[in-house]
């Protein structure tokens, strides 16, 4: 393996893989790119030259559960002892199974979180890089120090098992879900009394223990925890705890994702989305 520059290739181009591979070309890297969509439908055997990969490919959340099987499809692209570095999400212990399933390539789970506005400027400024293991053994260890050279700079690097990983990603997503609706429960409050919505906004920006990330509850096209990541993630996150969790937290679960989706069909936000998820009759559902 190359010790200054690896060749580099991507799977997937959507808005997350096309940043990342834009910003490793920019840095002067050798990138490959493969994808359905041409011109890059024609790359699909010089991914077999590539020593890492980053997969960057949908994991939907249907309503008919989880779906991995695009991931799976793409790590049978890769050569012998290649090291793959999934940015797909991947529920808890979905890292550990595809390298049970694929002993012959090395796999590690790096989560990503990028804007759909500002996913080029994210891409290349990162506020941290997580990588994951589902093996802590030399040759993943190894890897991982390459990953972490090559991936651009970040105030924060993190190693840790590949289910931390996994956990982290959905911590995050689900946090900002939840602040979603929290404020929208506030923007109702203030209708409800005759107040302004906005100045309330105003001072929860300057509140330094707030988060000023998600307090804007009309935002986009409606209102509600919209997006391609926050209604499929919520789900998924909800459909595993329910196997385990106490029952006051599922109903949590349960209910929040009642409220959301309430959110967004009453000011048609992300139906294709909605329906995706739950299936073709959600509205009917709320």
């Amino acid at each position: 393996m190359s010790i200054k520059t690896p060749s580099v290739g991507f799977i997937g181009q959507g808005f997350v893989g096309k940043s990342y591979a834009d910003d490793f070309k920019k840095r002067g890297y050798s990138v490959t790119r493969y994808a359905l969509e041409e011109p890059y439908r024609k790359n699909k055997d010089k991914i077999k030259e590539c020593e890492v990969v980053f997969i960057c490919v949908p994991t939907p959340t249907m309503s008919g559960g989880f779906d991995v099987s695009i991931v799976e499809d793409g790590l049978r692209f890769l050569r012998k002892g290649a090291i793959a570095v999934i940015k797909s999400t991947l529920i808890p212990g979905g890292t550990a199974r595809l390298q049970k399933k694929f002993p012959n390539i090395i796999i590690v789970f790096s989560p990503e979180f990028l804007n759909t506005s500002t996913a080029a400027k994210d891409a290349a400024h990162p506020f941290a890089n997580i990588l994951g293991l589902p093996i802590k053994d030399a040759q993943h260890k190894k890897a991982a120090r390459l990953i972490h050279r090559i991936l651009p700079r970040a105030p924060f690097s993190l190693f840790c098992s590949s289910e931390e990983a996994e956990i982290y990603k959905y911590a995050h997503n689900v946090s900002g879900y939840m602040q979603v609706l929290t404020y929208n429960l506030m923007y109702d409050t203030a209708v409800y009394w005759g107040a302004d919505s906005s100045a309330i906004q105003k001072a929860l920006e300057k509140d330094p223990m707030v988060s000023n990330w998600y307090i804007r509850p009309v935002h986009k096209s409606g209102r509600g925890a919209g997006g391609p990541c926050f209604i499929k993630d919520f789900a998924a996150f909800a459909a595993q705890y329910d196997k385990f969790g106490q029952r006051e937290g599922r109903a949590l679960l349960k209910a929040a994702q009642k409220h959301n989706i309430s959110l967004l069909t009453a000011t048609k936000k992300d139906m294709k989305l909605l329906r995706e998820v739950y299936g073709a009759q959600v509205s009917k559902r709320t």
